[in-house]
C-alpha cells in the first residue's frame, strides 16, 4: 500500500479503487510480513472485509466521509468491539463489547479497522518485544527494533501495510517509534484524542496519538480521531489539525534548540550522530527564515513527579490482567513501586503539574517552539533490553530515550519529524515541542520542513 492516507481517500472517492481491494491488499501484505516484521497482535480478516464491503456500498451511494473505506490499524491498548485488549500482555483476555472512543470516531469517519498492532507489556519500554507475541522488527533493518511502545503501529505504517495508524504515548511511545522508522508522529494535547473507557490514562501521562508518513496524513488522522467522550477528565478546546497542515507556512518563528536532558540520576549522553542530525535540521529551519537559538527548558526535578504517576498507571492497568503470574518480573517490580508511591507521592506529583507548567512554560514567553532530539541514540538492536533486571532496564531505556517523557508530564503537544539517517541507514528523529494547544503551529512548521526535506520520498529497502 504505497499511497498515503489522503491519497487513498481521494482514490476511493474517485472510484479508482474499492475499499475491498485496499483491504484485501492490506491483509495480504500483513500476512506476508508477519513472520518477519510481526507488527500485528490481532488481524481482523473477515471482519475487516465485511467493513470494507459496507464502505463500498456507502461510496457507491454517494456518501463521503473523511476516511470512508480506508484500512487503518490501532494499537493493542485500544478497545475494538469483538477483540481482546491485551496491551502486550500474555493471557486469555476477554473480547471487548464496544469500541473505545478513539476507535468509535475512526469508524464514524468511515475507516476499516484491519487489526491491532503490537506493544510491549503495558507500553513500558522503547522496544516492542515480549513473550506474549515475540519481537516486532524495524522495516528499515530487521536486526533493530522499531521502537516502542507503539512499535507495531510504526512498523505497519513504515512498511506500507496501512497508510496510517493510531498509537499511544506515555513517555514518548508515539514519537520514539516514529523517530526510529522515519515517520511523522504526533503526541497531541492531553485529551485531544479520548482515552475512554479510561477517563484518563496512566494518571494523565498517556495520550493517544497518530503515526503516518507525511504531516498532512498525520493531521488528517488526528482530526478524525479527535474529540472527547462526555466522561473524559481532559477536554481541550477543538482544533483543526489538517487545515493547519495544508495552510501557508508559519510566520518567522523563534525556535529554541535544546540538547539538555532533564535530571534522572542515571547516566546518559547524546550520540554524536543524533546531535549532528538535529543540528542539520536546525540549519534547515534557519534557511527557511526562522531564528534558532540554543536554549534549554528549565526542567528542574520533573522526574520526581513522573515516577509516581507512571508506576501507579502500570499497577492499575495490571489489575485487569487475567493471569498476573504471566507478567514480566520487571512489571511486577514496577507494580510494587506503584503501590509504595500511590498515596502521598502520587498526590504531590499531580499537584506539582501546574507549577511545572509555569516553570517550563516560561520558555514560551521567549520562544515559539523548542527543537530537541527525539531520542539520544539510533534504534536499538533487537534484544537490547532482554534479560535485564528492572533497574538495568530503566537505566538502559533512559539512556536511549531521555528527551520525550517530560512533555507527557506537562500534557502538551509534540511532533516527531524525520531528521535523517545513520551511515548504516537507520532512521533518526527530532521533536518539535510546544505549549498547550499548539498542535496547529507545530504541524504547520513540520509541514514546512517536510516540503523542504521530502521525507516521504524515501522508503525502507525491500527485504530488509
Amino acid at each position: 500500500m504505497s499511497a498515503g492516507l489522503a491519497e487513498t481517500v481521494r482514490l476511493l472517492a474517485e472510484g479508482t479503487v474499492s475499499a475491498r481491494q485496499l483491504t484485501e491488499e492490506a491483509l495480504r501484505r500483513i500476512a506476508a510480513s508477519q513472520p518477519e516484521l510481526n507488527a500485528f497482535r490481532v488481524v481482523r480478516g473477515e471482519a475487516a472485509l465485511a467493513e470494507a464491503d459496507a464502505a463500498d456500498r456507502r461510496l457507491a451511494a454517494g456518501e463521503r466521509l473523511p476516511l470512508l473505506g480506508v484500512p487503518l490499524a490501532v494499537k493493542d491498548d485500544m478497545d475494538v468491539a469483538g477483540e481482546p485488549t491485551a496491551f502486550g500482555c500474555a493471557g486469555d483476555f476477554p473480547r471487548k463489547p464496544a469500541d473505545s472512543e478513539a476507535v468509535r470516531r475512526l469508524r464514524a469517519a468511515g475507516a476499516v479497522i484491519v487489526g491491532k498492532t503490537t506493544s510491549p507489556e503495558l507500553g513500558q519500554w522503547p522496544v516492542t518485544e515480549g513473550p506474549a507475541f515475540g519481537n516486532t522488527r524495524n522495516p528499515w533493518n530487521t536486526a533493530y527494533t522499531p521502537g516502542g511502545s507503539s512499535g507495531g503501529s510504526a512498523a505497519a505504517v513504515a512498511a506500507g501495510l496501512v497508510p496510517a495508524a493510531l498509537g499511544s504515548d506515555g513517555a514518548g511511545s508515539v514519537r520514539i517509534p516514529a523517530a526510529w522508522t522515519h515517520l511523522v508522529g504526533i503526541k497531541p494535547q492531553r485529551g485531544r484524542i479520548s482515552t475512554w473507557p479510561d477517563p484518563e490514562s496512566f494518571r494523565g501521562l498517556t495520550v493517544n496519538g497518530v503515526l503516518a508518513r507525511t504531516v498532512a496524513d498525520a493531521a488528517l488522522l488526528l482530526d478524525a480521531a479527535s474529540g472527547p467522550h462526555p466522561e473524559d477528565l481532559h477536554r481541550p478546546a477543538p482544533i483543526s489539525a489538517s487545515a493547519a497542515a495544508a495552510s501557508a507556512p508559519p510566520r518567522r518563528l523563534r525556535i529554541a534548540l535544546s540538547f539538555g536532558m532533564a535530571f534522572t540520576a542515571t547516566p546518559k549522553s547524546l550520540d554524536p550522530i543524533v546531535r549532528s542530525a538535529v543540528e542539520r535540521l536546525a540549519g534547515r529551519l534557519e534557511a527557511l527564515g526562522h531564528e534558532v537559538v540554543p536554549e534549554d527548558p528549565r526542567y528542574g526535578q520533573i522526574g520526581l513527579t513522573f515516577v509516581p504517576r507512571a508506576t501507579s498507571g502500570v499497577r492499575e492497568w495490571a489489575a485487569r490482567v487475567p493471569d498476573p503470574e504471566l507478567l514480566d518480573p520487571r512489571t511486577r517490580e514496577t507494580m510494587r513501586t506503584g503501590r509504595l508511591l500511590g498515596g502521598l507521592a502520587l498526590r504531590a506529583a499531580r499537584r506539582a503539574e501546574p507549577l511545572l507548567q509555569r516553570r517550563i512554560g516560561e520558555i514560551f514567553g521567549r520562544f515559539d517552539v523548542v527543537l530537541t532530539p527525539t531520542t539520544a541514540t539510533p534504534p536499538l538492536p533487537i534484544g537490547a533490553l532482554s534479560g535485564l533486571g528492572a533497574l538495568a532496564t530503566d537505566r538502559a531505556m533512559i539512556a536511549a530515550c531521555p528527551y520525550a517523557w517530560t512533555w507527557n508530564v506537562l500534557g502538551w503537544p509534540a511532533v516527531n519529524v524525520p531528521a535523517g539517517f545513520t551511515p548504516s541507514g537507520l532512521p533518526l528523529g527530532a521533536q518539535l515541542l510546544g505549549p498547550s494547544d499548539s498542535e496547529p503551529l507545530l504541524i504547520s512548521l513540520a509541514a514546512q520542513l517536510e516540503a523542504d526535506q521530502n521525507w516521504g520520498e524515501r522508503r525502507p529497502p525491500a527485504g530488509s
